[in-house]
């Protein structure tokens, strides 16, 4: 799922539900939290989250960097503009999300939720408290307009919320979504995701006199209901937003202690040297770092040496998932997995660990690293009985070998590899020809590496330079994040960088990911455009999975499979988030396992502050 439960007893349940109690208007439970992956861990009488300060101070300021530019604040619709960052921060859902524990939410605009045994349906009941900025209550006009709006105007929510036939209005306060399948168990919690807009903000007019139209693009600053409201815009540069001080679920105990930052700023740069020279002077309080070399080269200027930048490494228990070069099957030069696996076995990762990342990293080696769902030795059980039943769609290797990344530790294995990358490409009908590579057609084998951050390309080009001694034809295009957007969408590029980010629970979002449906649909996430049956037999499995067990054995089976059908070129993984900020904050004595949650549960220390601005003179 994005987030994501299941009913015990007779139907084993992969929906776990804690603190419940019996409804009598229609005898069936209402949960007060769902979980996909375990029972809740706090109770319906729960005041807040451990993880949290409950009396954590409100106030300040935090500054943060963002690359590129907006041109948007309404992120809903498809390919309509580059969203403003975080705009996410303005907007509430049924169920609050927990970063502390996979897959589980607890109650929110919607202070229960219950279903049938079959999964036929859910119905939520709305919190009479819950308000939009504007004063106005949240209604269940208000979430059914949401979902009809939604799929309408965005081909994610559309796919995500494919098996929802609909909703409508079952009492005073609540809401019941109708499926049209049953035993799909993920339904119940992924239907609390939904953002709720207000229905008569969008049905309004715009302050240009016309109708507004949550499918198009706009700069009307949007209603929402969440913790902040966005304060100021300067479009493309910055937005700037604002803590509802009066926000109606401040009290919840799913919010208790959270969103104590009184503004909260992102500034756009058109690259990350002159956001990083900002961090260093002050103009920016919080810096999350992904690059290995900067993070072990570029923190040694003076407020590091003088404690006023505090550098943390937070260990994350979440799952770790694929980020690789994905090859655009759309492409006649990818469709063959031997020409894939070639790219793979030219990719010198230990080089590039070395050198440029100072060991830091480590190979990536499944879509759902670090968890159970990922695939380790052979298929067994009952991973083995799903595979066989798609023996002759899948690749053989899958039944008899265990996935793992070529390994360059002596000069003889780069040797090695690369003999057998060649021996493939010939195999694959690719001849050397003045130097490239063609096939019989007279086509040159040509890799464009489609990128938006400047500062890769000091990682693409040894991998660039080993696909030439091939005879690959290989460039590096750095473009800006209009240009980039736009050609992702589409699907205009030959490699892109890729990051598919999983939970515990994988659910719906996986026909995104990789479904036949979602490779000629525009900006979807298929961004290696794979059709493949055994693939979507697979996701299907997923979906409609029975229990946690044959869930992960699914899950396993996709892990595989993907793997050998060698749709990225996997890069590398590491166990720490790693941010850097001016020392004026506080945090709880610990963070919850799937995430720093800086902007969540930290807060501005006035005393801090002072001390720092004392030091700074």
């Amino acid at each position: 799922m994005a987030r994501k439960c299941r009913l015990g007893a007779a139907l084993v349940c992969l929906l776990v539900v804690g603190g419940s109690v019996a409804s009598a208007a229609d005898n069936l439970t209402k949960h007060h939290a769902l979980s996909l992956v375990s029972s809740p861990k706090y109770g319906a009488d729960f005041k807040h989250f451990d993880w949290v300060n409950p009396n954590a101070p409100k106030g300040g300021r935090v500054r943060q960097w963002v690359m590129g530019s907006f041109d948007t604040l309404n992120r809903f619709p498809d390919n309509k503009g580059r969203p403003a960052a975080a705009v996410d921060l303005i907007y509430d859902r049924l169920m609050a999300s927990s970063p502390d524990e996979p897959a589980t939410a607890y109650g929110h605009i919607a202070d229960w939720v219950s279903y049938p045994a079959d999964f036929s349906s859910a119905t939520v009941h709305l919190r009479a408290s819950a308000r939009f900025h504007d004063g106005k209550p949240i209604t269940a006009d208000d979430v059914i307009f949401s979902l009809t709006e939604l799929k309408k105007v965005s081909h994610f929510y559309g796919a995500y919320y494919k098996n929802v036939l609909g909703a409508e209005k079952t009492g005073d306060h609540e809401v019941t979504f109708r499926f049209d399948v049953k035993g799909n168990r993920e339904l119940p919690m992924i239907i609390t995701e939904l953002p709720v807009l207000p229905k008569h903000y969008w049905q309004g007019t715009g302050a240009n006199g016309e109708p507004r139209d949550l499918g198009k693009s706009t700069l009307e600053i949007p209603l929402g209901s969440g913790p902040y409201r966005i304060k100021h815009i300067d479009v493309g540069r910055s937005i700037t937003y604002e803590r509802v001080k009066d926000w109606w679920a401040k009290d919840l105990p799913a919010s208790k202690g959270q969103w104590n930052f009184d503004e909260i700023k992102f500034v756009y740069y058109l690259n990350k040297i002159s956001a990083c020279e900002d961090f260093k002077a002050g103009n920016l309080e919080y810096w999350f770092e992904s690059s290995a070399k900067d993070w072990a080269t570029a923190f040694d200027f003076d407020a590091v040496k003088r404690g006023l930048v505090k550098r943390h490494e937070v260990l994350i228990k979440r799952v770790q998932s694929m980020q690789g070069f994905a090859l655009n099957l759309r492409r006649p030069q990818f469709q063959d997995v031997r020409v894939r696996e070639a790219f793979n076995l030219a990719l010198n990762f230990e080089f590039i660990n070395k050198n440029l990342f100072y060991e830091q990293y480590a190979r990536a080696e499944s879509f759902f690293g670090n968890s159970d769902l990922q695939a380790t030795g052979l298929p067994e059980g009952r991973e083995l009985e799903i595979l066989k039943e798609l023996a002759d769609k899948v690749p053989p290797e899958v039944f008899t070998t265990e996935y793992k990344n070529p390994v360059n530790a002596t000069p003889e294995d780069v040797r090695k590899h690369l003999s057998q990358a060649t021996n493939l490409l010939a195999d694959a009908g690719w001849q050397v020809k003045n130097g490239v590579l063609t096939n019989a057609a007279g086509a040159q084998l040509t890799a464009e590496f489609l990128l938006v951050q400047p500062d890769f390309e000091r990682v693409v080009l040894p991998y660039k330079n080993t696909l030439e001694r091939l005879g690959i034809k290989a460039t590096v295009r750095t473009v800006d994040t209009s240009q980039y957007q736009r050609r992702h969408d589409t699907f205009d590029y030959d490699i892109v960088v890729a990051s598919f980010g999983q939970s515990l629970s994988p659910g719906n979002e996986q026909r995104d990911f990789w479904g036949s449906a979602a490779a000629d649909r525009e900006g979807s996430r298929n961004v290696i455009g794979i059709k493949n049956p055994a693939i979507d037999v697979l996701i299907d499995k997923i979906v409609l999975a029975k229990d946690r067990a044959d869930l992960a054995a699914a899950t396993r089976a996709l892990d595989r499979v993907l793997l050998w059908n060698r749709y990225v070129v996997p890069q590398w993984r590491a166990p720490t988030d790693r941010i850097a900020i001016w020392d004026t904050f506080g945090r709880p004595a610990e963070l919850p396992s799937q995430t720093e949650a800086f902007l969540q549960v930290w807060w501005y220390d006035d005393a801090a502050a002072k001390r720092l601005g004392e030091s700074r003179g």
